[in-house]
């Protein structure tokens, strides 16, 4: 009942177009029903051969009603899914804007947050298209229904009250006890199927390559098949749905006519008017009808709601301050410092980092080396504020970073990643991730300065050519050049390289080293690293091993004592001298 209130509040904002839908449904209904009663009684007033005069009213009242049924079907139709569509929009942009900040803590599979943004927000266009608007409809109806027939006879009013009662109620509320847990299946199932899908396209060629394809096309075809299971016992649930109304109704018009029939014989009621009975209670059940549908699909949309309110309701690790400070000079050089920070990813682990203290200012570059797994890339999600220090602070010139906004934040940072993303997008594109508003000289000009210069202009289409879904169409190493390329373009004044040239072939690496040294002139630059390449070019070295700073200091002065980054230079130059 909490997910259906809540689904419900969600309408608020359009209340007044949807009254206006539900009035126009309302008429459609209405209509119907006075087009077939009155067409009823025509036919059976015309039979008696009258006066032509006398049957003017009922002639333009069926003309008026054949006019005005498809009139208003259609802007109910047009009014609802408008609503509909802007509603579930809404949600979409809410539900994103609530993933953003959980990640990178989100727990979900992608194809799973897929699912939830996508089919699940689709789900609940069943509860104002399936639900609100048929039930509100339906009871519109009833009155209407009760207060004609009341005219002729208090028992025939009851009777249909009765019947529609039993047919928009009792009928529902079976299906809907029915089709609850198939429902919630059906959206589990879909979404495991779905997370599957998208792992399998996005790792198929290490599934091809492993050997794998064949079990995996397993896993999903059983999966498929749970679904198809589930879909089979929903559209059963579907048709006893379906012959439940139709013996209902076809019920009340038999009842009708029993009970009518002497009522005309005693001259209670006119005989004129008994196909007119007859073909209202008929009509008016087909405000029913959607309701045999609406609590099946409500079971489905409410265990929708349910998954997309979870993500809703996760509280970020990291929130905006309340009353952030003024959005920092990008054009100004900035200082950046780590003062004594622990940080751990739970209560229950062991702390990640340990007492990390280090200090980047304008022009000066600090290296952060060591072997993998020792804490180097959550200092740089520490740094952006992915995570909030379990103690100690991280400042920005002095002040705490959790006093800034964080988009304001993050635009200081420049990011060369190892495992920068790209969009399915042209290059160009994906370049202007970084500055929306650069020209295509400037984009040019950081492509010659990262090498890309010839294979840009050997590709028929250049800057506009598509990368392919993250950058497939382009080697590993032009992904790497292209991801500098997007740091160069941003300028920003603090610059973060992790495993910046780890895909490239020497040659370009001392290449890119060159580029990023004049980048580096102005910029507060820390690199994160595990290969101790031009390390001589550092001011300052951190050696981090298990989360703990074990060593720090210069090139010279860290090769001259024995600890791990002597080590680690020396298997490295044992690698490169038997390469």
């Amino acid at each position: 009942m909490k997910i259906l209130v809540r689904l419900l509040k969600l309408m608020a904002p359009f209340s007044w177009l949807i009254v206006l839908a539900i009035l126009l449904g309302s008429i459609t209904v209405a209509s119907n029903m006075g087009l077939l009663s009155m067409a009823a009684y025509l036919i059976s007033a015309a039979a008696l051969m009258p006066l032509l005069v006398t049957l003017t009213l009922a002639i333009y009242i069926v003309r008026v009603m054949g006019i005005l049924r498809p009139l208003s079907r259609y802007f109910e139709r047009l009014i609802s899914h408008d609503v509909t569509f802007r509603l579930l929009a809404q949600i979409r942009v809410q539900v994103y804007s609530r993933l953003v900040p959980l990640v990178p803590d989100v727990a979900l599979r992608s194809g799973d947050m897929l699912t939830r943004l996508v089919s699940d927000v689709d789900e609940l266009q069943n509860v104002y298209l399936q639900a609100v608007s048929p039930l509100a409809i339906w009871l519109i109806i009833v009155v209407l229904t009760y207060n004609l027939l009341l005219l002729f006879s208090p028992l025939l009013a009851w009777i249909a009250v009765a019947s529609l009662l039993v047919a928009g109620i009792g009928v529902p509320l079976l299906s809907g006890l029915l089709a609850r847990k198939p429902g919630q299946r059906q959206i589990a199932v879909r979404s495991e199927l779905k997370a599957y899908l998208v792992d399998s396209i996005q790792g198929m060629q290490d599934l091809l390559t492993s050997g794998n394809a064949r079990e995996q096309s397993r896993k999903i075809a059983r999966l498929d098949h749970d679904l198809g299971q589930v879909q089979r016992r929903m559209a059963t649930i579907m048709g006893l749905q379906l012959a439940l109304n139709d013996l209902l109704m076809n019920g009340a018009l038999w009842i009708m006519l029993v009970l009518a029939i002497p009522l005309v014989a005693t001259k209670t009621i006119s005989g004129v008017y008994l196909a007119f009975l007859a073909l209202l209670i008929l009509a008016s059940f087909e405000a029913v009808a959607p309701l045999a549908q609406a609590m099946q699909s409500l079971g489905q949309a409410l265990a929708a709601g349910e998954r997309l309110f979870a993500v809703l309701d996760t509280v970020p690790q990291v929130l905006e301050p309340t009353k952030p400070l003024p959005a920092p000079n990008k054009l100004a050089g900035h200082r950046l410092d780590f003062e004594h920070v622990h940080f751990s990813y739970n209560a229950t682990d062991g702390e990640v980092l340990h007492d990390i203290t280090l200090h980047v200012s304008p022009g000066r570059r600090v290296a952060l080396v060591g072997p993998s797994g020792g804490g180097k890339s959550t200092l740089v999600g520490l740094a952006l504020r992915f995570w909030d220090p379990t103690s100690g602070s991280i400042r920005l010139d002095g002040q705490d970073i959790r006093a800034y906004g964080l988009e304001d934040l993050r635009g200081l940072f420049g990011v060369v990643a190892q495992d920068t993303y790209l969009f399915n997008d042209t290059i160009g594109g994906n370049l202007l991730l970084a500055r929306p508003t650069a020209s295509k000289d400037e984009l040019m000009q950081v492509i010659e300065q990262v090498g890309l210069t010839d294979m840009i202009q050997q590709l028929p289409r250049g800057l506009d050519t598509w990368v392919g879904e993250q950058g497939l169409r382009l080697s590993g190493g032009e992904r790497q050049r292209l991801a500098i390329a997007r740091a160069l373009l941003k300028d920003a004044p603090l610059l973060v390289l992790d495993e910046v040239t780890a895909n490239l072939d020497p040659l370009t690496e001392r290449a890119l080293l060159d580029v990023l040294d004049r980048l580096m002139e102005q910029c507060a630059t820390l690199i994160i690293t595990h290969r101790l390449i031009a390390m001589e070019r550092m001011d300052e070295i951190l050696v981090l091993d298990q989360g703990h700073i074990c060593q720090h200091g210069t090139h010279d002065q860290l090769a001259a004592q024995d600890g791990l980054y002597r080590q680690m230079l020396s298997i490295q130059n044992e690698i490169v001298t038997m390469l």
